[in-house]
């Protein structure tokens, strides 16, 4: 699945694929799922959410960090040429989480998601 998410003015493509996982270890040295469930991204239903409430979760919940790395993992398996997390990071005058979080977390769910039913 792909989305495009506008950042700062610029429509960035974010890609959920079967090598998400994989390039995100290779690049960070850490483990995709274990990170999303520290944080809880796959757990927080935002449409039953107040902006308070939002607010508050991404406070109590969100390691930065990881959120940024996993971003970039997206947008780079969308986009293999876009530079390295820093540098990608920079490009950028604001990267809001807030309204970013929503379409990472439907990647997120897709990419640990099963099929059976």
């Amino acid at each position: 699945m792909e989305i495009i998410v506008n950042i700062d003015g610029q429509d960035i493509p974010f890609k959920s694929s079967g090598a998400v996982a994989k390039r995100y270890m290779m690049q960070f040295q850490r483990d995709l799922l274990k990170d999303m469930l520290s944080m809880g991204v796959v757990n927080i239903d935002f449409e039953k959410s107040t902006d308070l409430e939002k607010l508050q979760w991404i406070r109590d919940n969100i390691d930065f960090n990881v959120f940024y790395d996993i971003a970039w993992t997206f947008a780079k398996t969308a986009n293999p040429s876009i530079p390295e997390p820093l540098t990608w990071l920079e490009s950028f005058d604001t990267f809001p989480i807030y309204d970013i979080i929503e379409p990472i977390q439907e990647l997120l769910s897709l990419t640990f998601s099963s099929r059976k039913k």
